[in-house]
Order: structure tokens, then sequence, then C-alpha cells
């Protein structure tokens, strides 16, 4: 029996694998990052032959330098980027376009179609959706009316659908010699096609979106053995799969009602736990289902989605170049006492949670000759702040539930300038964890659990530990000010496609 679990971290921007011990330390890992393809404005691709690739290469390198073989584990889950899709062949495993990415905004036209009849949220009380180009369902029915043949080759069970981490798990368990093709709740809730309630695909779901039943993986908990790896983890058992964000909601140990956490990567995601019924959201939210472990009820989430937060540093790095690493963005905006008066809203690709605005484009407001590129790098940082504070608003609403702290992890939880900014706008502690990789250790959780390498909650509860706290200090009027004058900025955006 090997001493350690396994995690495969695919991403937006990159895929890792990492290795933690009993008590959720990280022992190895390794990272690349794979080519973001935009053949068009408002089109994301990814090559997912690529992915695949990549995957076996970390996976390897960090078995490697942590001195491991596959028999030192006791299994391995995978995290996701979610509402990704690859359609690929049955009989070869190659995929028959790019994956489509959950920033795409091809499906508008669709979606608006869909939209004609019910409105936005014609599907929300099946699916705790709002009709969006960010689900996989359009993207894959997209896929099926833009490439020759490959609807009716869809319908006779040539073509199998899946979200990333049915693209994974199939090639690990074999591919086209026997790979498992499935999905766990987290990622099928996702999809537009899958009913909260039943946990299962829904005919008229799939009838009226237009992707074949035929195609479709199995829907699986999120915590159970799927099956054995071949290749590079040989008989190393696959037993957790969650979407990246439930997955780092597992990793917070949030396992109780009420308890949240939010998550600053390329975009920002927060999820608050609602327990064993789904809460319907009237305030822009989704709900989504948060994990299911093997032959328990599943837990639902209420979710928060902002497209951009991290992908903003970025932005100001590569296409403005006033920074030459994300890391120097906290001095340039230390640089400045204050915003200056400017406002940034983000809104690249459309306004996600709470507002659903896909015809909504990028504004600066506020500027005036006195504004400098430290102003700009400082009102980047806040604007993360601002769309958590929207998203955690809705959240009290809808849920009745005042929240008393947030976890937060991801990459820019290392800015104390942005944590601190956060704690002030929402008012309660911001408190980050020893471990900060929470989506992959989510996944090593999931799959531990699974296998028994955990007993169960509290021994993964246990592991769990403060790393540093930020508390409110500026609250009150200053506080509000900030926020109403985002508020308005947010307005700017809207009507603009």
């Amino acid at each position: 029996m090997g001493e350690y679990v396994g995690a495969l971290d695919q991403g937006t921007t990159s895929t890792r694998f990492m290795v933690f011990n009993h008590s959720g330390q990280v022992v190895s890992a390794y990272q690349e990052e794979h080519k973001q393809i935009f053949p068009q404005p408002g089109w994301v691709e990814h090559d997912a032959a690529e992915i695949w690739d990549r995957s076996r290469l970390v996976i390897d390198k960090g078995l490697e330098r942590g001195g491991l073989r596959p028999s030192d584990l006791v299994s391995v889950g995978i995290t996701n980027q979610r509402e990704t899709v690859v359609v690929w062949e049955r009989s070869t495993g190659k995929p028959i376009h790019n994956a489509i990415v959950w920033q795409d905004t091809r499906t508008a036209g669709l979606c608006n179609e869909l939209a004609a009849q019910g409105g936005p949220d014609r599907f929300r009380s099946q699916t705790g959706l709002p009709l969006a180009t960010y689900f996989s369902g359009p993207k894959v029915s997209w896929l099926l009316d833009h490439l020759e043949g490959a609807r009716s080759r869809a319908e006779s069970g040539e073509l199998l659908f899946g979200t990333i981490d049915s693209w994974e798990l199939w090639n690990l368990t074999g591919g086209p010699s026997g790979g498992r093709h499935l999905t766990d709740v987290t990622n099928a809730s996702r999809t537009l096609l899958m009913n909260l309630a039943t946990l299962d695909w829904d005919d008229d779901l799939l009838g009226a979106v237009g992707v074949p039943r035929a195609m479709l993986p199995e829907i699986h908990p999120s915590s159970e053995i799927y099956g054995r790896a071949v290749g590079v983890l040989e008989g190393v058992p696959i037993a957790g799969i969650l979407g990246d964000q439930q997955a780092a909601l597992f990793g917070q140990v949030c396992f109780d009602v009420g308890e949240a956490k939010n998550t600053y990567g390329t975009g920002c995601f927060m999820l608050l736990n609602t327990g064993s019924d789904p809460v319907t959201s009237q305030n822009g939210l989704l709900t989504t289902v948060a994990y299911q472990v093997d032959g328990e009820p599943a837990i639902y989430a209420l979710e928060g989605s902002i497209a951009i937060a991290g992908a903003l540093v970025q932005w100001l790095r590569d296409n403005l170049e006033i920074i030459d690493s994300a890391a120097e963005v906290e001095a340039l905006a230390r640089s400045v006492a204050d915003n200056g008066g400017v406002y940034f809203v983000p809104a690249f690709s459309g306004l996600f949670a709470p507002h659903w605005r896909s015809d909504a484009r990028g504004v600066i407001a506020g500027l005036t000759r006195f504004a400098t590129k430290g102003h700009l790098a400082r009102a980047a940082l806040e604007a993360t702040a601002f769309q958590t504070r929207e998203v955690l608003d809705a959240m009290n609403l809808d849920s009745g539930v005042e929240l008393t702290s947030l976890k937060v992890d991801g990459g820019m939880v290392y800015n104390d300038l942005l944590m601190q900014f956060q704690a002030d706008q929402l008012g309660v502690p911001v408190l980050r964890p020893v471990v900060a990789e929470t989506t992959a250790l989510g996944a090593a959780c999931a799959a531990g659990l699974a296998v028994g390498y955990w007993d169960g909650f509290d021994d993964l509860k246990a592991n769990w530990g403060l790393d540093r706290a930020w508390q409110p200090v500026t609250i009150g009027s200053q506080r509000d000010e900030l926020y109403a004058r985002w508020k308005k900025t947010v307005n700017r955006t809207l009507d603009w496609v």
C-alpha cells in the first residue's frame, strides 16, 4: 500500500501534478503551461491533445521530483477547469476540434435563441443555472452543428463528449482500449444538461440544447473508485473528481452549511455550502453541486463566478506592459495612497455573477491628468475585491446566512494589499490556509477518502491550518463610498455590444 495521494490539477492556463502526505502537506509538485488559442475576438480554445501530453509529462516529472513511483500512491484525484468541452472519437481518442474553453462566447447566438422561449432563466429550476455562454452544453451543440457530419456521428455513438475531467479519466484508464467514460456530479452540474434533483441527464434539456445522449459520460459521485490507471500511473486507482472550484471548497474543508471560500485565480469563484437542499438564487448566483461522497446524498452550494480576476493582472502585464511580472502589481499599486478616483470594471467577456450580461465590456472610469499607472494597478486589484463583495451581498440575500469569515485561496492571496482591501470591503476576517493549493488538495482529499486513506471529514478538518488572517480596518462611510462609485462604473459597462 502506498503512502501518498496524488492530484492531477488541469487548469485554464496550466496543468500540474501534486502529491500530498497524510497531514495534507505537499510532498512533490510539477507544473507546465499550455497554449491559449484565440481564433477570433471572444473565442478561446485549447488543444486537448496537448493538454493530455502535458498531463502525462507533469505526472511523470512530479513523481520523479519526489523520488516516487506510481506504487507509492494509494489513489489519484482529478480536478479541472470547468465547462471547457472536448469532443473526441471513441475509436481513436482523437479530438475532432480544439477544446472550447469556459471563457469562450461563441454560443451567444444559441443561448439567445434558447432564451427566446422562457427567458434567460428558462432552465434555472432544473439546472440552477441561467442561459449563458459560460456553460458546456451549448458549446457541444455548437461543435456538432459547425463540423461536417459531427451530429450524425455523435448520435450513432462514434463521438464522445466530456469536460476536461472526463477527457483525462478516459485517457488515464486506457483511452480507446477500455477507458472509463464518466464525469462527476460537480462537473455535470455545469453543463445545462443535468437535472439538479435527479443528478442525471435530463431528456428535455438534451432535446432543447441539442446534445445526443449517446455521446454523454455517466454521472458518478465525486469520491469513489472509478477505475485503475494504465501507463504513466500504472495500477493506481483514480478515485476522486471535482470541478476546480468545488475541489477548492473541499480542500478548504467547508463541509458545514454556511462555510464559504473564494478562489482568486484567472477568474474569481466564491462558493457557499448550503447543505443537502439546493437553494434557488433570486440574485444572480448559480446553484451547483458542491460534492457527493459515494453512498451519501449530494451537498449543494451557491456560487458566484467572476470572469476576470488574476487575468486582469496578466492583461496589465501582457497587453499594457506596465509590469514585467504579475508579482510586481502589488508594489506598483502601493506606490499611490489610494485609487485616485480610478475604477476598473474588467468585463472583457461580459459580466458574470450577479449580473450575467454578455453585452457588457470593460471600462476604466474616473481618469484625470492626475492618474498614473500606479492608480491603474490599484484599481485593477480593487476590482477583484469589489466584484467579490457584489457576490457576497447576493449570497447573503439568497441564503439568509450571514458570513462570519471568508477562507481564501489561489494565486492572488499572497497579495497583502488585495487581501486587506478585501477584508475592509467585506467587513469580515479573510483567512488564508497554510496549504493554499486547495484545488489540488481537494481532489486528493476526495481520492484519499474513497480508498480509506483518511477516515472521514474530521480527519480532513484536523489537517486545515491557518497561515494568516486579515481583519477589517476601514469600515463605514469610506468603505461604502468606494463601493457606490464602483457600482456606478459597472452601469457604464452595460449595453455596450
